[in-house]
């Protein structure tokens, strides 16, 4: 999914919190991260956060600041892996004040990482979380953002009218439609961290909106123009 089109689920969304939501959460993590790499972004053994960590970096480079630039941590690196792919578990141990342990986990975080995730919180570094109702790893976090499956149908409508420019497959033919998912969620997040991040005199997300789907359907032409 591309900024666009978060842009355009963000619109949608606006009354149902998530806006709201997920920009408190990246003030949070951008204001408790201070220096470049103190951003670190970990998964699960089976489950590592590439694309949240892509997008991040993408808001890095738009917007300049360089604490949003995401180090990710690995459980296991394969040995032609390149130095920025290769920060294993042991950089929690290091984590310090000032640096951000950023847990992603749809599933139940395992134990090795709480512990250090525990450890880094003692040692001053702020924890988050986004994690699908993890209790045990909520009480090692911080802040958390929880996903929880939820139906918004009024929302397919809208979509259909935009020409499809949110993904609204759904599986087995269901007719309702789940545009809050664990995924969307992390692209919500990255594009708040770059949205908190830029000068007020640039343009909103909102106003960026207006724009894209001005240039999709043509400028609006008023009565009598």
């Amino acid at each position: 999914m591309d900024v666009s089109r978060v842009m355009v689920l963000r619109e949608l969304l606006t009354s149902s919190g998530w806006v709201e939501r997920t920009q408190s959460f990246a003030q949070t993590m951008r204001r408790s991260t201070k220096d470049p790499g103190g951003l670190l972004l970990v998964g699960t053994p089976q489950v590592e956060p590439w694309h949240l960590a892509a997008h991040l970096d993408d808001e890095a480079r738009v917007t300049g600041v360089e604490q949003l630039r995401p180090t990710l941590v690995r459980y296991s690196v394969p040995r032609d892996a390149p130095p920025h792919l290769s920060v294993t578990l042991q950089r929690l141990e290091q984590a310090k004040r000032g640096e951000t342990v950023f847990v992603v986990s749809e599933d139940k975080a395992p134990q090795s990482l709480l512990e250090r995730a525990w450890d880094a919180r003692k040692t001053g570094a702020t924890v988050l979380s986004l994690d699908a109702g993890d209790s045990e790893l909520q009480q090692v976090a911080h802040e958390s953002l929880t996903v929880v499956r939820q139906s918004l149908q009024p929302v397919r409508h809208e979509l259909l009218e935009l020409g499809q420019l949110v993904d609204t497959s759904a599986s087995s033919g269901d007719e309702s439609l789940d545009p809050v998912t664990f995924d969307t969620v992390q692209h919500l997040v990255s594009v708040a961290a770059g949205e908190v991040a830029l000068n007020p005199r640039q343009r909103s997300v909102k106003s960026r909106l207006a724009h894209l789907l001005e240039t999709i359907s043509g400028p609006r032409i008023e009565p009598g123009g």
